[in-house]
């Protein structure tokens, strides 16, 4: 099989000068679209001149002209601490031959790219290069780039047409038509920037051992909405807690939220005893049902966690830390209120200031002493003689409805044997990242950012559990 047969139907052209996202970024090259390939470099040490198919062009695969990018890990840190002009020169990043490659060929084998550098044979040139196709002589002309070397604007990276192609099975799982279906139902906002989701209960975010299906997984197949770049995580909820999920959809919108996430969780650390609650840049309210009730009706946890190994390195568990015993901890900091109590069950607002792992269940459990409903790991002394809530509230209840992924929402609540966790991320107040991307007024004053205010209804488990109470 010929060379250009081969590449026919794996490569993804964008070549018109106006095809942009929306965010503005290059829509950048997608070479290998479906396939999980094997790959092997053919000989290619014969110059560069004679590297030319029968025709006569050249054999060089040409990727966009670096243009200058936002530094989102800077902005972003500008946009929590209200950074001046004096930042002005740090925001635009740098970035390195490897990264660029990375960026334009998102379906490319990061080891693959890493070989091409390695044996030498990917070039570099000016932009100018691109509107002289028959100027082969210039072609002829184009330097070897390192995988480490940074890119002035307007240079370009040409690999060599000489990768082979061997087709395999992509092991990747890609959506039926429901499925595809359900997850444009979980998505509460999208923008050029960001994009939000509602994440069901029972969905693990990332993969792992015995995991078959991820969000983040089923969101590449499903939800890039025509972007060369899968949508990528910014924070995590647990497996068996629900709510507001935030991805970045480009690479620069996810490192600027990473940063602002990052910062939040350093000041509130740095100032644990002198939290300013009137900052709301980035404010994560959820809501959760719990086992009795507090002794006030609203305060501020400030109790540090560590983490212990069990079972020879199994498994693991978050605990809260006395700083004076010698073990690594990080500082967790909790505002919480109580919204209704009654019937022996209390419903929390709960905004964590730090995101650390399990940091809600773990304060809710230890330091309140009010474990959440359905946590099994944190409050299973508590849930040893459970008995399910007493109520007509349930019995007269409509056909169960079948999700895909063996998704659940209608089982679990209170007036069950065995409810589930009743832990949800309901509000989340966050900075508008695509204004912030896209307006250059903001250069002199990142004050007047807008935020967004985010907010996902409860699973029917958990409306059920609130129904219940207050009937």
């Amino acid at each position: 099989m010929g060379l250009r047969a081969l590449f026919r139907p794996s490569v993804i052209l964008r070549t018109s000068p106006s095809c942009t996202d929306p965010s503005g970024e290059i829509l950048y090259f997608s070479i290998f679209h479906v396939l999980k390939s094997t790959l092997a470099l053919s000989n290619a040490s014969e110059p560069v001149s004679q590297q030319k198919n029968e025709k006569g062009s050249n054999r060089w695969f040409t990727l966009p002209p670096y243009t200058a990018t936002v530094n989102g890990s800077i902005l972003g840190n500008r946009i929590m601490n209200g950074g001046g002009q004096a930042e002005l020169g740090a925001s635009t990043a740098a970035i390195t031959a490897l990264k660029w490659v990375i960026r334009c060929c998102p379906e490319l084998p990061r080891s693959l790219v890493q070989k091409l550098f390695r044996l030498r044979k990917v070039r570099r040139g000016s932009s100018m290069i691109e509107n002289s196709e028959y100027n082969l002589e210039a072609r002829d002309q184009l330097k070897r780039v390192a995988a480490k070397d940074i890119l002035n604007v307007g240079d370009q990276i040409f690999l060599p047409m000489s990768v082979q192609v061997f087709s395999t099975e992509k092991t990747r799982d890609y959506c039926n038509k429901e499925e595809e279906t359900f997850m444009h139902s979980l998505v509460l906002h999208k923008d050029p920037a960001i994009l939000v989701i509602n994440k069901p209960p029972g969905l693990p975010v990332q993969g792992g051992i015995g995991v078959k299906r991820s969000l983040d997984e089923l969101a590449a197949s499903c939800l890039s909405y025509g972007y060369s770049e899968p949508p990528r995580l910014v924070h995590r909820l647990d497996r068996d807690s629900s709510g507001i999920l935030i991805m970045g959809r480009t690479s620069t919108s996810t490192s600027l939220l990473h940063s602002v996430f990052r910062e939040k969780t350093f000041e509130a650390s740095k100032h644990a005893n002198h939290v300013d609650s009137e900052k709301k840049i980035l404010l994560k309210r959820y809501w959760a049902l719990v086992i009795g009730s507090p002794r006030r009706s609203k305060g501020l946890i400030t109790a540090p966690l560590g983490k212990i190994v069990l079972d020879d390195g199994r498994s693991e568990q978050i605990m809260v830390i006395d700083n004076a015993e010698p073990m690594p901890f990080q500082q967790a900091i909790t505002q919480y209120k109580v919204i209704k109590s009654h019937h022996g069950y209390t419903w929390l607002e709960l905004c964590p200031l730090t995101g650390r792992k399990h940091q809600l269940r773990v304060h809710c459990a230890e330091v309140l002493g009010t474990p959440i409903v359905g946590d099994y790991k944190y409050g299973w002394q508590a849930h040893k003689n459970w008995k399910p809530f007493c109520s007509n509230f349930h019995k007269n209840q409509g056909k169960k409805q079948f999700l895909p992924f063996g998704l659940d929402f209608e089982s679990g609540s209170i007036a069950e044997n065995n409810p589930r966790l009743h832990l949800h991320c309901k509000q989340l107040t966050l900075p508008d990242v695509s204004f912030a991307l896209h307006n250059d007024s903001l250069d002199r004053d990142c004050s007047r950012l807008e935020c967004l205010e985010l907010d996902a209804p409860l699973p029917s488990y958990m409306q059920k559990s609130w129904d219940i109470i207050n009937s």
